[in-house]
């Protein structure tokens, strides 16, 4: 068996399985290409049941770390970062990317408020916080802060409390996702980082511009795309 099962127990062992492989694929044990053990394999190795062996695939899945044949089983797809490991919290991994799953449908459609509500007033809190991201980005500073300032002033001209407090109590959640995100970005290459600033630049113009369907459109893929960059190896954006 290829998969290493001395980790930190999550509260789910669904959770508990999906980091197991997870690490296992960034470790290089089952690379690019190489077919996962069967439901029946990893449910008797972890001793859990076939419904949790599947969960925990449906979340790989979803995140596009395996993809599963018909017929043939399930595969590696994607390797994620050797590094991601050390900046995700340790028995979180999944919890993380539901977040950012979450953020997708919840700054998708706040923004969408935002921009035919916004006032001149938000509008400018919202430069003034994509202009710290790009002093962050001359220092290649982690900007973590400035980042999520942008997000909170987007929600923040929505008018409407319950964005603004769902924000705040996702507040862990979502700095910790970010500053895995833009870690790893930083790390990664320049081009990678400006290639985040561009798609906040694109959310910016779309709230400026008062197109909800445009600033719905950038942010959900913005969201998207920064659980996409994490879960990969590349350096490419």
């Amino acid at each position: 068996m290829l998969l290493n099962k001395t980790i930190v127990m999550p509260t789910k062992l669904a959770d508990q399985l999906y980091e197991a492989i997870l690490s296992t694929i960034v470790g290089g044990k089952l690379p690019e290409g190489h077919k996962l053990p069967s439901e029946t394999e990893l449910a008797t190795a972890f001793g859990v049941s076939r419904p949790i062996v599947r969960e925990a695939l449906s979340r790989l899945r979803a995140d596009s770390v395996v993809i599963s044949r018909r017929g043939s089983g399930s595969y590696v797809q994607r390797r994620p970062s050797r590094q991601f490991l050390t900046l995700a919290p340790i028995g979180g991994i999944a919890e993380l990317m539901r977040c950012f799953e979450f953020r997708i449908a919840l700054e998708g459609e706040a923004v969408a408020i935002a921009a035919t509500r916004r006032t001149d007033k938000d509008l400018a809190e919202i430069k003034a916080a994509l202009d710290d991201l790009e002093k962050v980005i001359k220092k290649k500073d982690i900007g973590v802060k400035a980042d999520i300032r942008f997000h909170n002033a987007i929600a923040a001209a929505t008018r409407n409390h319950i964005f603004t407090g769902t924000m705040k109590a996702l507040s862990d959640k979502i700095f910790s996702g970010m500053n895995v995100a833009r870690r790893l970005s930083l790390s990664a290459s320049t081009k990678r980082l400006h290639t985040v600033q561009i798609e906040h630049r694109e959310i910016y113009e779309a709230i400026k511009n008062r197109d909800p369907v445009k600033a719905r459109e950038t942010m959900r893929a913005h969201i998207d795309n920064a659980r996409t960059r994490i879960l990969s190896d590349s350096v490419a954006p």
